[in-house]
């Protein structure tokens, strides 16, 4: 899948040391909303190898950004058509730059009908989507695991990395995510994008991402697993459990 689709958005050229900067710098800013992610990570691909048993010949990650983890995979999985879906121009434009043609890069809205614009990529072996599913509200959220139950050939591999929240471990969690360092993961976040603003050939993508985004809040909708669980088997899953956590944060994966 090492094609990219952006009909409604154009790629500048961009500096290849800023991007891999900016790149490089990605895993460090997600790192603060999601403890432990070397270890979710580890696990997501662990989980993916033994379902899939080897490497997935067609995966897609969903909310992608600027690739970073689908290079990754498409890296660890020489062989597999890796792509990932966003709807960030910005991020877009730092993927399709940065992965040099070895993910595809596509734009959709995963609140929306995001399974057209890949739909000449599937049926897919491994889907994943990090921190990203809390954007949606709860019925968006269970649309798209109705949609990446659709996606997934028989046997496939959905995996969903977030806040799923432990009921009765409020005081543990706590301690293990405090406040303090929310607040340090939100500036880390703001001085990440103040930097790409400074950068004169990014400046029409910002205007878009803008307008684009500009008007939507996140519906910070982090429900318990059980939720999760409960919407994968109600769109179609078989088996559906938790295969890491970390404090408030876990990883769903769900068998199609």
């Amino acid at each position: 899948m090492a094609s990219t689709s952006h009909a409604s958005w154009v790629v500048p050229v961009l500096d290849r040391a800023a991007v891999n900067r900016w790149r490089g710098a990605w895993d460090e800013v997600m790192a603060g909303f999601l403890p432990g992610a070397d270890g979710c990570e580890a696990a997501l691909l662990a989980v993916a190898e033994a379902v899939c048993g080897g490497a997935p010949g067609r995966v897609l990650d969903l909310g992608g950004g600027p690739g970073v983890f689908a290079e990754r995979m498409a890296v660890r999985w020489p062989g597999a058509e890796v792509g990932l879906v966003d709807l960030d121009p910005v991020l877009l434009a730092l993927a399709a730059a940065g992965t040099a043609g070895r993910v595809g890069v596509h734009r959709a809205d995963l609140g929306a009908a995001w399974s057209e614009a890949v739909a000449d990529g599937g049926p897919f072996d491994l889907l994943t989507t990090v921190m990203t599913i809390h954007y949606l509200p709860a019925e968006q959220a269970l649309a798209f695991y109705r949609a990446a139950r659709a996606a997934l050939r028989p046997g496939g591999l959905l995996v969903v990395a977030d806040l799923m929240p432990e009921p009765g471990l409020d005081g543990v969690t706590a301690r293990l995510h405090p406040a303090a360092d929310e607040a340090v993961a939100g500036m880390a976040w703001t001085r990440w994008w103040d930097g790409l603003r400074t950068h004169e050939p990014l400046r029409p993508l910002m205007r878009q991402r803008q307008a684009i985004l500009g008007g939507r809040v996140p519906a910070e909708f982090t429900p318990s697993v059980d939720w999760h669980r409960h919407a994968a088997r109600a769109a179609g899953f078989g088996e559906a459990g938790v295969v890491w956590r970390w404090g408030a944060h876990a990883a769903l994966a769900a068998v199609a």
